[in-house]
């Protein structure tokens, strides 16, 4: 049986914890992911048929802030990967000492199956999805682009936050 993603990160994540100094407890809590979430939503598609959405969202540590990580649009991807992407961003920003946490989001979908409007409500619904569970923001989670996004989805992110964000001032930072 083949290895699952999030499996070969804990592995080589424990063969590097061997040759600190850190004691275990603090070594197994700084493996798991602190919050994945899992939600579904509709999109009307073009047709007017529709079509039910689901994506995540994982912040695998907030030791410090804002998490940061890419959304990506992909058909093939699940909930395992979308946690060890997560906790490699954690341990790539830990490992050259920048101060973000990991953090990673999916919208599961074939990119190419989709108008540009069908992808624009899916993003911004997305996004509303993300400002509900204050998981987006400029102190919170900083998303930027990944296989399948594009600077358009991000313009989709930071407007979408601008206009439903509490706090308006840094709607550009968002992202």
């Amino acid at each position: 049986m083949q290895e699952r993603y999030l499996e070969q990160v804990i592995r080589n994540f424990d063969k590097a914890a061997l040759l600190t100094n850190y004691e275990p407890g603090l070594l197994e809590r700084i493996k798991k992911c602190q919050t994945v979430i899992t939600f579904n939503f509709p999109i009307r598609r073009d047709d007017n048929s529709v079509a039910n959405i689901s994506a995540w969202i994982v912040q695998h540590s907030t030791h410090k802030k804002p998490t940061k990580g890419g959304i990506n649009k992909r058909w093939d991807v699940d909930e395992d990967e979308v946690q060890a992407l997560s906790a490699s961003m954690s341990f790539k920003c830990a490992l050259v000492d920048v101060p973000f946490g990991g953090s990673k989001g999916t919208i599961r979908v074939e990119p190419r199956n989709w108008s540009i409007h069908e992808i624009e409500r899916m993003v911004r619904r997305y996004t509303h999805e993300l400002i509900k569970r204050n998981l987006i923001g400029p102190d919170e989670n900083v998303p930027g682009q990944d296989y399948g996004t594009s600077d358009q989805d991000m313009g989709w992110i930071a407007d979408t936050y601008g206009q439903e964000a509490s706090d308006k001032r840094d709607a550009a930072a968002c992202v």
